[in-house]
């Protein structure tokens, strides 16, 4: 049986920081094959799953949700992420099959393919509105892309790490992370050790295809640093989207548009962006949504 992708939070003793580490290999396997993206587009979409579910598990109520929307001038177009307060997520690219050469460094170029352009995040929090913060890209890479979010928009220091491998067969070898943040009135001594640590962290994907749990990562990260376990749960791909939901949207198109259908004679066919499930309604139904 495949490992599941599983997701920790931790806190260091003295309340300074608290982190949040996950092993995304498995979720970010099943994004792929959905979406069959090229091994750019994986690294891409793979990390912005991963910061999604990293971030939307700060959330407190239930039914909360965490809408992460890259918005770049490259060839990647949009990426869009929604996550809940388990860290359950669901996410596309506009253009799930972009290829770039490597970068500089020999690594996917996901800045490449986002490019320049802007972060936005926003909170269904149950209110009348929800809250939307944004940034301006940094480098397109995400991990340092969340971590500017976070210190312009909510104005919390933070590091964030993001990481996929990709196999030469295009499935993925390893993909995690971590969210790294200090909580107000930190311990100037535990945040220059913090420091010390990012520093010798080293790649994350390369450790979580080493075999590196979760509970390691935070290891490393609070190394020589106390701290408790907060708790973990497994996380996947979730879309929730049904049959029932896309019955709904077609039953309150107006008569006009309705009946506009039915004289195509033909099933009307929808695609979920997220999961790529696809629904078909057959005349018979749409008639039965004119009556109503």
């Amino acid at each position: 049986m495949e490992k599941q992708s599983s997701i920790l939070r931790a806190i260091s003793v003295d309340g300074s920081a608290f982190i949040h580490a996950v092993d995304a290999t498995a979720l970010v396997a099943t994004a792929r094959e959905i979406h069959n993206t090229s091994k750019t587009m994986t690294a891409v979409l793979g990390r912005a799953l991963i910061a999604c579910s990293l971030m939307s598990v700060q959330l407190k109520g239930e039914k909360n949700t965490l809408t992460l929307q890259i918005q770049g001038d490259g060839p990647a177009g949009t990426i869009l992420c929604v996550g809940d307060s388990k860290g359950n997520v669901k996410g596309y690219a506009q253009n799930p099959d972009v290829e770039l050469p490597p970068n500089d460094l020999g690594k996917l170029n996901v800045g490449g393919a986002i490019g320049n352009g802007t972060l936005h995040v926003i909170k269904d929090l149950g209110m009348n509105e929800p809250y939307h913060g944004m940034c301006a890209l940094v480098t397109g890479e995400i991990g340092e892309d969340i971590t500017e979010y976070y210190a312009t928009s909510e104005q919390i220091p933070s590091a964030c790490a993001l990481g996929v491998r990709v196999n030469r067969d295009l499935s993925v070898k390893s993909a995690g992370g971590f969210l790294l943040q200090l909580l107000p009135n930190a311990d100037p001594d535990i945040v220059t050790k913090l420091e010390e640590n990012l520093e010798n962290i080293g790649s994350v994907s390369q450790k979580i295809a080493d075999g590196m749990t979760p509970l390691q990562l935070v290891e490393q990260v609070f190394a020589d640093i106390p701290f408790d376990i907060l708790d973990g749960n497994e996380v996947k791909f979730s879309c929730g989207c049904s049959r029932e939901k896309y019955s709904r949207i077609l039953a309150t198109l107006n008569q006009k548009d309705l009946k506009s259908l039915i004289e195509e004679d033909k099933p009307v066919e929808t695609v979920c962006t997220f999961c790529n499930t696809k629904y078909v309604f057959g005349i018979d139904e749409l008639k039965q949504y004119v009556k109503e």
